[in-house]
């Protein structure tokens, strides 16, 4: 598409993408040779910024992903206008991970439904590790991200996780909801944080996920625990 830059702005892809859960994901057909082969794929990120999807052995995308390993993962809200809604599509190569325990209870709590799927011995997590990223923020903002420019580094946020979704939906509750208040308009009678990480955080609002972005990207508890406490002090009446 002519107007198109050479890089553009990672964190900002990131970000976008961290604000959904569902995509399109492409493979190469192995059954119609070449062809590319699309289908519906719910996904998370992980703290780095990479996509994670859980499929079965069954489904036609897995079978050519073992044939093939290159995807691609476009990921868009529902607009009026579909074409000049953002989008982020990430070009990549899909690995099965060796097991599930260590993404299982986060990618259950953005995809409870998933319970079923998960127990199931055919199902493993694949991530998709990005080899190009494509961003488009509307009319005139199109723009290729490379992987060094989208990717964070690890952090030890990703060990800390659990522990602060414990502490915050236990002791923080009220924060939650002034949270949603106070940064969407939602007035929620019941508010969990499902998932942080190092660009913001998710809460599920009476049953509806709102995303949260931090002002920069953050790397521990610490560094969490200073933009949680920053933001409810902005969420006061």
């Amino acid at each position: 598409m002519r107007g198109s830059q050479v890089s553009g702005n990672g964190d900002e892809a990131r970000r976008f993408a961290r604000g959904q859960h569902v995509g399109v994901l492409s493979t190469i057909s192995r059954r119609v040779a070449g062809f590319p082969f699309g289908s519906v794929s719910p996904f998370i990120l992980d703290h780095e910024g990479r996509p994670v999807i859980l499929i079965s052995t069954l489904a036609e995308h897995t079978k050519n992903i073992s044939a093939d390993p290159r995807v691609s993962l476009i990921v868009q809200p529902y607009s009026p206008d579909m074409q000049v809604a953002g989008r982020v599509t990430i070009l990549g190569r899909a690995e099965r991970l060796a097991e599930k325990s260590a993404l299982g209870p986060r990618y259950l709590r953005f995809h409870p439904q998933a319970a079923d799927y998960f127990a199931m011995h055919d199902f493993s997590f694949y991530r998709i590790e990005p080899a190009r990223i494509r961003h488009i923020g509307g009319f005139g903002q199109i723009h290729w991200v490379e992987p060094e420019d989208y990717l964070l580094p690890p952090a030890s946020l990703v060990e800390q996780e659990d522990d602060i979704l414990a502490h915050m939906n236990a002791d923080h509750t009220e924060n939650l909801r002034a949270y949603c208040r106070h940064v969407h308009g939602v007035e929620a009678e019941n508010a969990e944080m499902i998932g942080i990480d190092p660009d913001g955080f998710d809460v599920r609002a009476d049953g509806t996920p709102l995303r949260f972005e931090f002002a920069s990207p953050i790397a521990d508890a610490q560094a969490a625990r200073q933009a949680l406490v920053a933001l409810a002090r902005a969420a006061r009446p």
